[in-house]
């Protein structure tokens, strides 16, 4: 069997590679392609290094733009390719553009199109992953879920041809770093913080990015905390707090992009996890961290159910109130499945099922 898969950022990146792992050991041909939607090297190329992630076959060097232009350029370039390759099915992941791109690329050439981590729904048709999610699981064959609420909206929507529970590929990745003992970094160290006495902070979406107000109440918020904030700051991020000025930021350690295992290794001794980010709200929760997530409302909602996830908006006094009174419950279920999702998946593909 073989199948094309399209990647092209971050997140992807991290899920692609327990997919990739398990492919091989299953005897699966994969063909990989990067379309170049993070081309920065501090986006892309470290999350390459450090996941262990092989060298995409082909880069389509997509680059930046609107989401129109962005997309219309990986769509001729997925077409051209998936004519000259003729695989049996397109993998996507997630909800970004590569996703989109991908999916209507291959579905127009009657291609099959597999979607992992289908049935995510933040009922915010404003947000552009959405609008991406809804469109490429309504175009899929096979789509697998990671959590049973991904199966139940789905159902609700329609879909129940080929939807299989399989769990998150998320926790194949954090549970492959955790066993392997090696990539340790020592990045806590060498930015002088005390496991349990800082905060991570990620800010990247453009409903607070590109919104000054929610930004700088964020900001502030921050800035705030009585304990140190450390911020990766996202190259998205960098220009919009460039207009906003420097003093928002006293107090704040702000650091280049991190590759994965620093991340990891940022929030496993954390107080508590800040975050706009859908994947950085399921690793704080893999790892046992409180999150207080930035945001309206969240795809993740078994993390805030469950009581380790907190819904503050972009409202500084909630973020802080959260920040203070971080207390998540004892009891942590296993939400996202026994980290194996990548070999059920391949199974599935092997067997051919779409029932």
């Amino acid at each position: 069997m073989k199948v094309l898969t399209v990647i092209g950022a971050r997140p992807e990146f991290i899920k692609a590679g327990p997919v990739t792992r398990a492919f091989a050991n299953r005897g699966i041909e994969e063909i990989l392609v990067h379309t170049g939607q993070h081309y920065d090297a501090s986006m892309s190329d470290m999350f390459f290094e450090a996941l262990g992630l092989r060298q995409p076959d082909h880069f389509l060097g997509a680059g930046s733009g609107t989401h129109g232009v962005q997309t219309a350029r990986m769509l001729e370039s997925i077409e051209r390719l998936l004519l000259d390759v003729h695989p049996d099915a397109v993998l996507v992941y997630g909800d970004t553009n590569s996703t989109l791109a991908g999916g209507l690329a291959a579905t127009k050439l009657h291609i099959p199109v597999v979607h992992v981590e289908a049935g995510l729904r933040s009922y915010n048709r404003k947000m552009p992953e959405e609008i991406n999610r809804v469109i490429v699981d309504h175009i899929s064959t096979l789509l697998f879920c990671p959590t049973q609420t991904g199966v139940d909206n789905l159902l609700r929507e329609g879909i129940e041809q080929g939807v299989h529970l399989v769990g998150d590929v998320n926790q194949d990745a954090l549970e492959y770093w955790q066993q392997s003992g090696t990539g340790r970094t020592g990045i806590v160290d060498d930015l002088g913080l005390h496991p349990g006495e800082y905060y991570v902070a990620t800010v990247h979406r453009a409903e607070n990015t590109d919104d000054p107000a929610r930004l700088r109440e964020i900001m502030v918020a921050l800035s705030a905390i009585d304990s140190p904030v450390v911020l990766p700051v996202h190259p998205r991020t960098e220009q919009a707090l460039k207009a906003l000025g420097p003093a928002l930021l006293e107090g704040i350690k702000c650091v280049p992009p991190v590759g994965f295992l620093e991340m990891l290794e940022l929030m496993e001794t954390s107080a508590a996890v800040l975050t706009d980010s859908g994947g950085v709200q399921k690793e704080a929760y893999m790892l046992g961290v409180p999150c207080i997530t930035m945001r309206d409302e969240t795809e993740w909602v078994e993390t805030v159910d469950t009581g380790w996830n907190t819904l503050v908006g972009a409202d500084r006094n909630a973020i802080l109130d959260a920040s203070r009174n971080r207390q998540p419950p004892a009891n942590r279920p296993s939400i996202f499945g026994d980290g194996r999702a990548s070999y059920h998946i391949s199974d599935i593909l092997l067997t051919g099922n779409t029932q």
